[in-house]
């Protein structure tokens, strides 16, 4: 008699993928990561690195706070960390176009002249 599958079957169907679990301290790590990187945030705001370092450091300081956040949520909350090959892909193509488009924003940015804003 033939062996019956069910659907759940991960080893049975080499197109299924079965659902890895992640422990909680895996989360609890990356949760301290979000909280200590608000709190970061936060205080690096309060100080003025644009007269420190360079102008714009804020707003660089605040970015890279930020993306370091990004990657810590997409792979461990999203679970990418643990997906396939294409969903790597799909992930990497995402940041690749954004960062095209931060390209272009600063481009038109950079370019434009001394306006009725600027101090």
């Amino acid at each position: 008699m033939a062996e019956k599958h069910t659907p759940h079957d991960s080893d049975t169907d080499e197109h299924s993928q079965g659902h890895h679990i992640v422990s909680l301290s895996v989360y609890a790590i990356v949760f301290a990561v979000l909280f200590f990187g608000t709190i970061i945030t936060y205080f690096v705001a309060t100080i003025d690195l644009d007269g420190i370092l360079f102008p714009g450091a804020n707003t660089l300081v605040a970015l890279l706070i930020a993306f370091t956040k990004m990657i810590c949520v997409v792979l461990f909350f999203m679970h990418v960390y643990w997906s396939s090959r294409l969903i790597w892909l799909t992930a990497i193509a995402g940041f690749f176009w954004l960062a095209i488009m931060f390209a272009f924003t600063m481009q038109d940015y950079l370019t434009r002249g001394a306006g009725v804003f600027t101090r």
